[in-house]
């Protein structure tokens, strides 16, 4: 089973004066690289986070938004005495130069930018063991739309391949008549501008010999069949981190396909060696996906 980089989860939960609130985005990443949003109340705990995020997505293009809610009437504040201090003695100095009353100027004050600002708590431990189940839940869901997309992901690739050995199979059935083509062609060359009484026989079945080696598809076919079944093989696995490994295989059986593709000198297994081509690129386009 394979899963897909892209996903999306969400999870809320309320635990006594506190909402938790989790949002993530996976999209398609060579690595994992995490945009990470957090309130100050948890940004003591931003390394244990990000080792949760990571030990669970492993890769891709990661945002996560946290956000945590202060619920009831109190709210811890802090006020910032010494800015006031400096903002009223500017405005008194204004004032006594404009001639205007500051008596009422307290509350525009406390109006000013940064005069008033939450309290830098630090989240207890208790409620940061709370704060990690709404994590693990955004999680879960976010892999949950990674397996099922992987799921078609996967049968998809599963087509593209079997699509290859299909096109293979084709291929070993044209070998043959390859082959013998190929003498006569040379032969039928060979009599045509040299003449069949000035042939030496026992050269011509030498260099024959040499040039079928040369031309032999038999080796590449064998190790597109195995690349092919490995393929298979990895995608049915249990390991987690997939993606790198299908691509680097599948850069190995387009090495085979091409080398076939060089060395046919065949229309009939040329037409296979594009359909499979066109199939490798399919699967190439799909693997991106993988995580």
């Amino acid at each position: 089973m394979i899963k897909s980089m892209t996903g999306f989860g969400r999870a809320e939960q309320t635990v006594g004066e506190k909402t938790f609130m989790v949002e993530l985005k996976a999209l398609n990443g060579k690595q994992f690289e995490l945009q990470l949003k957090l309130p100050p109340l948890l940004r003591p705990y931003e390394f244990e986070i990000r080792n949760m995020l990571q030990a669970d997505l492993y890769r891709g293009s990661v945002d996560c938004y946290i956000n945590i809610k202060q619920n009831g009437t109190a709210k811890p504040v802090a006020i910032n005495t010494d800015l006031i201090r400096a903002y009223y003695r500017q405005l008194e100095s204004l004032a006594d130069e404009l001639k205007i009353d500051t008596n009422a100027v307290l509350s525009s004050l406390l109006r000013l930018p940064e005069v008033v600002t939450p309290a830098m708590d630090v989240l207890s431990e208790t409620d940061f063991k709370d704060f990690t189940q709404v994590l693990q839940a955004a999680l879960k869901e976010l892999n949950g739309h990674r397996q099922e997309e992987g799921a078609s992901i996967e049968k998809d690739l599963l087509s593209r391949i079997e699509n290859i050995k299909a096109q293979e199979e084709e291929i070993l059935k044209l070998e043959p008549v390859r082959m013998v083509k190929i003498k006569e062609e040379i032969h039928q060359l060979l009599a045509e501008h040299v003449g069949k009484e000035n042939i030496d026989g026992n050269r011509l079945e030498q260099e024959l010999i040499f040039y079928m080696e040369k031309i032999d598809i038999h080796e590449e076919q064998i190790r597109l069949r195995q690349h092919c079944d490995y393929f298979k093989e990895i995608m049915e696995g249990p390991e987690q981190g997939k993606g790198k490994k299908l691509s680097f295989l599948l850069q190995e059986i387009g090495r085979e396909i091409n080398t076939t593709g060089s060395k046919a000198y065949d229309a009939g297994i040329q037409k296979c060696v594009v359909q499979m081509k066109d199939e490798l690129e399919k699967a190439k386009e799909q693997v991106l996906n993988v995580l």
